[in-house]
């Protein structure tokens, strides 16, 4: 089975961009919460600047994902990709909301509690991507075999129904 989607060395790129807005929004409500328990308003600045680098983090990760996306020939996982789309489009919008109150001067609670949100969202999403691409990784590997030759044995469908 010939790879599909963007990749790099033969791996795909956008799971591995992933990790970097995902730890920067997190890290950024990390700097909320020490700034809420009375750090300095060095906390309130670098929340700011972390929260609009996941953004543009995120922006660059989507370009890959969408790539990918437009390779999936399998219906199931095309349901899970959109869905996974959707809930990220309305991540994103949620740290952008956040990021403009704060740039806007903003000085209530509503930019940290759009950050809740979106770190939450972050988490709703997880579960539903994770099961499903290790059974469409799983059946590859039944498909195709540990060397590609082939069959993995009687019981290797027994590991695809998650």
């Amino acid at each position: 089975m010939p790879e599909r989607g963007a990749r790099f060395g033969g791996h795909p790129v956008h799971p591995a961009l992933v990790s970097l807005p995902i730890g920067l929004w997190i890290f950024s409500l990390a700097a909320d919460v020490v700034r809420g328990l009375g750090g300095g308003p060095v906390w309130r600045d670098l929340a700011l600047y972390t929260l609009g680098a996941g953004i543009v983090g995120a922006l660059i990760a989507a370009v890959p994902g969408f790539i990918d996306y437009l390779s999936i020939t399998d219906a199931r996982v095309r349901d899970i990709a959109v869905a996974h789309m959707v809930t990220m489009l309305v991540v994103l919008g949620v740290f952008a909301s956040s990021f403009w109150l704060r740039w806007s001067g903003t000085l209530s609670a509503l930019p940290v509690a759009l950050s809740v949100l979106g770190v939450a969202l972050l988490g709703h999403d997880q579960p539903r991507l994770a099961q499903p691409a290790y059974g469409v990784a799983v059946a590859r590997l039944v498909e195709e075999g540990p060397d590609g030759a082939g069959d993995l044995g009687p019981h290797a469908m027994d590991v695809i129904d998650l």
